[in-house]
């Protein structure tokens, strides 16, 4: 493994030295932005943390059960518009009060599609600190992109970013400066970190598959990197899994593609550690290459524990429907729902799932999905009461599923508006339609209660809490080098 080495970098000027980033503060922004910090918002509306995309390591999708926002007064939203030297084709976290600055603040950090990493006050749309790659000017402009949304360190102290060289960073929440860097792939031109970063015991996870268009070779590869030292853990290949490491280069391996790209990354099975996702086009044969498949691992990644490959794999690879568009849902009783390009919802039973060999089938359900469109997003799971319910978006519109006594799927509303990854926060449904309308529903019947007015974009979803709806516009597959952050609040927020 090829890593960065560790720097004590305190004060931003020293980042600029030592931790190959820039910092710099000073965003454009429009709108009815808030006087003062955070701190001296509204102090009766709830606030906290959003650490990662949707919400919890299990990527439920489900946020805080309180943010000030109702149903009530969601038509008092106002927009803060902030406008970005970059484009942001993912999800922003948040952590609240965070001392910046001399101030107690909440912070809001997003990634762009070259790999700036930005932290924002979110009451007034002030640019806290910026980190830019040391090697920006040789892909900025260029389809050398990640989509990947950063994540925030248990002990609120640092978060990790990606960046489109191949490197995942650990950064000051506070300044910004760089504490390590660890290189999750050899050869960045073939090979993308497009899920977003998650977090488990010790260790970053972090995904990578190919660039739009799918040029090989690339192999996609989950990465287990220490969170205290940016040393690799563990590595699993989807072709050539015997082979535990980074395969250098890609085309070391006879086999190429199956790569792990959904918006979602890895799912961490709650209680047991365990590692889920599906992987996208390639070869598949039950024991070293498992494209189109759902993967369950060990928490340390070691070896396959289950699979389940749908019996048409050898079709989807043939007619790039790749399966893995999307990670797994996770349901109650041992359930999990997976969606991919073909307009099929299958349900499995995880504890049912196949062990390694050339099994295919074995679902309890398919179930069609939102207009029988492909799914590029990540369904969010909510539990109201006594039932379960779960929401899909794509292009062809959003639906609500409900999970029956008889553990299957049964469709409880249809919306024709599209979206991308649904999240509930606060009782509410919020949608961000990539037409350019963030859409509020009330997810038991999928009515409309607001659409809010906004930029067009991409992958981008909502995070919700401190009675604020963030959200970015841009189109990362547009290779632009700007856009914006929504900023829809309460007053006072």
């Amino acid at each position: 493994m090829r890593w960065r080495p560790t720097f004590a970098c305190g004060a931003l000027a020293l980042a600029l030295a030592a931790c190959g980033g820039t910092a710099a503060g000073g965003a454009a922004s429009s709108g009815s932005a808030a006087s003062g910090s955070a701190a001296g918002a509204t102090a009766r509306v709830p606030d906290g943390d959003w650490t990662r995309f949707d919400y919890d390591a299990q990527r439920s999708g489900a946020g805080p059960s309180s943010t000030g926002i109702s149903a009530g007064n969601v038509g008092r939203l106002r927009a803060r518009v902030v406008h970005l030297n970059g484009t942001v084709d993912s999800a922003a976290i948040q952590l609240h009060a965070i001392k910046v600055r001399g101030h107690v603040r909440d912070v809001v950090i997003a990634t762009t599609i070259y790999g700036q990493t930005i932290a924002l006050d979110p009451a007034t749309g002030t640019k806290l600190w910026e980190f830019t790659p040391h090697d920006l000017g040789a892909y900025k402009g260029t389809s050398n992109i990640t989509q990947a949304s950063p994540v925030a360190d248990p002990d609120r102290r640092y978060i990790y970013a990606a960046t489109p060289d191949g490197w995942i960073h650990k950064l000051s929440v506070t300044t910004g400066s760089q504490v390590w860097a660890a290189q999750v792939t050899s050869d960045p031109g073939q090979e993308k970190i497009g899920g977003s970063l998650n977090l488990s015991g010790r260790d970053v996870i972090a995904v990578v598959g190919g660039h739009n268009g799918d040029n090989p070779p690339y192999v996609g590869h989950v990465a287990l990197i220490d969170r205290s030292s940016g040393r690799f853990r563990s590595v699993w290949n989807a072709n050539c899994s015997n082979r535990h490491h980074l395969l250098t280069p890609p085309s070391s391996c006879p086999a190429t593609y199956s790569a792990i790209w959904a918006r979602a990354g890895v799912v961490v099975e709650p209680r047991s550690g365990r590692l889920l996702f599906a992987t996208g086009n390639g070869p598949f044969n039950g024991s070293t290459n498992w494209g189109d498949s759902v993967i369950e691992l060990p928490p340390d990644a070691s070896h396959v524990l289950h699979h389940w490959t749908p019996t048409d794999e050898a079709r989807l690879y043939a007619n790039d429907g790749d399966l893995g568009s999307s990670s797994p849902a996770l349901l109650p009783g041992g359930l999990a729902a997976q969606a991919g390009k073909v307009g099929v919802i299958s349900l499995l039973d995880l504890t049912r799932l196949n062990p390694p060999n050339a099994q295919l089938g074995g679902e309890l359900q398919n179930i069609g999905t939102p207009g029988s469109g492909q799914v590029l997003t990540q369904p969010a799971v909510w539990r109201s009461g006594s039932r379960t319910y779960m929401f899909v978006a794509n292009d062809s519109g959003t639906w609500g599923y409900y999970l029956g006594t008889d553990r299957r799927l049964h469709v409880a509303w249809r919306d024709g508006n599209a979206g991308s990854s649904p999240v509930v926060a606060g009782g509410l449904l919020y949608v961000y339609d990539p037409g350019g309308t963030l859409n509020v529903l009330a997810p038991r019947s999928g009515r409309v209660l607001r659409g809010l007015s906004m930029g067009r974009g991409h992958w981008s979803s909502p995070i919700v809490v401190g009675g604020r709806v963030i959200v970015s516009t841009g189109n990362g597959n547009d290779n632009t080098t700007s856009g914006s952050l929504y900023i829809f609040h309460l007053p006072g927020r």
